[in-house]
Parts: C-alpha cells; sequence; structure tokens
C-alpha cells in the first residue's frame, strides 16, 4: 500500500460556483497497473471512513482479497471535505493563512466525484474495470457513472440509494443538531464540538444498526439491574471511538453533502439520469437496512439499464455492507463470472 498527496494546480470550481484553490487529495493505491491498463478497482469510501480501504473493509480487499493487489491496481482517494488529508474545514485556506474551520465552502457528492476525476486524469488512468461504493461511497459510484457514463466498466452499488430520503436527512440533521448542542462546536480549533460529536456518532448508529442487532449484542443477563447497561456502555464506547480519529467540522460537511445526493438535479429527474448509466450495474441492498431500505435499491435496478438486484440478509442492517464481506465476495463472484472475460477473478 501506498499513501500519497496530489495538489491540483488549477483553481477547482464546486457546483455552488464557489472555487477551491489548491485542491489537495489524498489517496492510497494498492498493487500496479498492468500494462494493458485494464485492472483499475476504484473503492469510494463511506461517510467517516479513510483510503486506507484495507483497514474498513478487510474482508473484500487486501492480499488473498476478492480484490487483490497481486491482481488488481487498487484505488481509494479520501473525500473532500474529510479530516484526513483531502481538501477539507482543516486545512488552510489560502486567502487568509488559517484554517477554514467553518469558512470551508459547502461540498457536494458531485464536487467529490469532480475530485476524484481530477485524480484519476493525474494517474493517467483511461478506464475503470470496477466502481464499487456503499452508502455514500456508493452515492459517489453512481454520480461517477453518471457524470463520465464511457469510463467505469463495472458498477457495484451497496446499500445506497439515487437521491437521500427525508428519513436520512432527518436523521443527518438531528446528529448536527447534537453536535450544535456542544457550546463549542463554531470555535476555530481542532477539538472543537467533541461532546456533540460522541452524541451525533451514537445517534448514527442507531440508523446504522436495528433492534435485532442490540437485542442480540447488547441484551442483560441481570434481570435485577438498575444501571449500567450494556446498551448505554456501547453507545459511549462508539462515540469517543469516533471522537479519537474525526472531527466536528467535517461531519458537519460530509453530512450536508450527503443530504444534498440526488443524481436528477439538473437532469431532468432520477429516472432519467439513471439511465444514462452504461456500466455493467450490480445493486446489492440489505434486508434489515433501516437507512436505506432496499426498496431505494430496487429502485436503482428498476431504472439502470441491464442492472441487477441482488439482496443479503443481515444482523447488523446498515453496516452489514461493512460487515458481511463473505456474503458479498460470493455474489461478486457470481456477478464477475457472468458479466467479464478480462481473467481478472
Amino acid at each position: 500500500m501506498e499513501n500519497k498527496t496530489f495538489t491540483y494546480k488549477n483553481n477547482f470550481v464546486l457546483e455552488s460556483g464557489q472555487v477551491l484553490e489548491n485542491l489537495t487529495i489524498q489517496y492510497s493505491t494498492f498493487g500496479k497497473l498492468n500494462s494493458r491498463k485494464d485492472n483499475v478497482i476504484w473503492v469510494c469510501h463511506a461517510l467517516t471512513a479513510n483510503s486506507e480501504v484495507h483497514t474498513w473493509w478487510y474482508g473484500l480487499v487486501g492480499e488473498d482479497k476478492f480484490f487483490n493487489p497481486e491482481k488488481h491496481f487498487i484505488v481509494c482517494a479520501n473525500i473532500l471535505g474529510s479530516c484526513y488529508g483531502t481538501s477539507g474545514p482543516l486545512n488552510v485556506n489560502p486567502q487568509t493563512g488559517k484554517q477554514y474551520f467553518l469558512d470551508f465552502p459547502q461540498v457536494t457528492i458531485r464536487d467529490m466525484v469532480n475530485a476524484h476525476i481530477v485524480l484519476k486524469e493525474e494517474l493517467g488512468i483511461s478506464k475503470i474495470h470496477s466502481c464499487i461504493g456503499g452508502s455514500l461511497g456508493g452515492q459517489q459510484a453512481m454520480e461517477w457513472a453518471i457524470i463520465a457514463p464511457d469510463t467505469i466498466e463495472n458498477l457495484i452499488l451497496l446499500a445506497t440509494n439515487a437521491f437521500h430520503s427525508p428519513w436520512g436527512i432527518a436523521f443527518n440533521e438531528s446528529q448536527r443538531m447534537a453536535i450544535q448542542a456542544d457550546s463549542t462546536w463554531q470555535e476555530c480549533r481542532e477539538d472543537a464540538g467533541q461532546d456533540g460529536l460522541k452524541a451525533a456518532r451514537a445517534i448514527a448508529l442507531l440508523s446504522y444498526r436495528n433492534y435485532n442487532t442490540y437485542v442480540s449484542t447488547q441484551k442483560e443477563t441481570d434481570d435485577n439491574k438498575l444501571d449500567n447497561y450494556k446498551a448505554s456502555s456501547y453507545q459511549n464506547y462508539q462515540g469517543v471511538k469516533l471522537v479519537n480519529r474525526f472531527n466536528c467540522h467535517s461531519y458537519l460537511y460530509l453530512s450536508k453533502a450527503m443530504d444534498s445526493h440526488h443524481v436528477g438535479r439538473g437532469r431532468g429527474g432520477a429516472e432519467v439520469a439513471l439511465k444514462a448509466i452504461k456500466s455493467n450495474t450490480l445493486v446489492i441492498g440489505i434486508k434489515t437496512d433501516i437507512l436505506f431500505p432496499v426498496c431505494e435499491q430496487i429502485f436503482l435496478a428498476q431504472n439502470i439499464v441491464g442492472a441487477e438486484y441482488q439482496e443479503i440478509d443481515s444482523l447488523y442492517g446498515h453496516d452489514g455492507f461493512l460487515i458481511e464481506t463473505e456474503k458479498i465476495a460470493h455474489i461478486l463472484k457470481d456477478f464477475y463470472k457472468r458479466k467479464t472475460a478480462a481473467g481478472l477473478f
């Protein structure tokens, strides 16, 4: 694995019309581009992940895994607005010489994809064999297949949607409300809003899992207990875990970007936009997902020409796209067997 940083020398124009100077993109690559340049696997990551895809999708990416650097040139770029090296609120504003914090411009999923395209050109990649992403990562992959329909041969969309739902936006707004209830959230320092971010993560986790997840993993065995419940300590633990690796300002910007996701914006509606996709497309839904319910993936499969739909069951709800890698790999193996003769799998 190689971690690298690329700085774009031209002005980067956002969907809003605002301009970012000195766009910086942090990215990771695994394996090597082959002589035919037809072994590129581009992974789009979700909300608070980073470019080191082998650490958070280790059941699917890595040596001897389905996406294998011995065969594939795997690329994952940190998304615009995050706090892991790509331009975001913690970067320095060249106009002021100070960190942006809340002066960073609002970004959208399309902006993230256009940053990926800049990096693709820098890496000398003309074709992508497969672009894969779940959740917000799937939103990026889908946008990319619409913006540049001749670039991606195979498109894998997991637990994602064509436009973010009122339900999803409500969850995100509740998390932002939690951050904004922290009196420090607007302060220009990297550790601002940590108590709010902790509460936001606890709210988010409820949407990533479901009732049965908690019954199975956090159920009490002592019927006489009056406090210090497993579920309570678990929520606190997960909140602290995110605070130790993320930033409240980036969380605010990225949740807003997810809210803005709508492939039909300026294109005549979602159905019209999805029909522009030319990639061989596999859509995977998770039966127990309450944040991105399977009706959203079925909608994708019904409106992307030739798309296949597969569904998995998981105790872990939405987070199943990260956890159920054995089931996902089995579906991918069958898909590629039918769709490609490239000999890469």
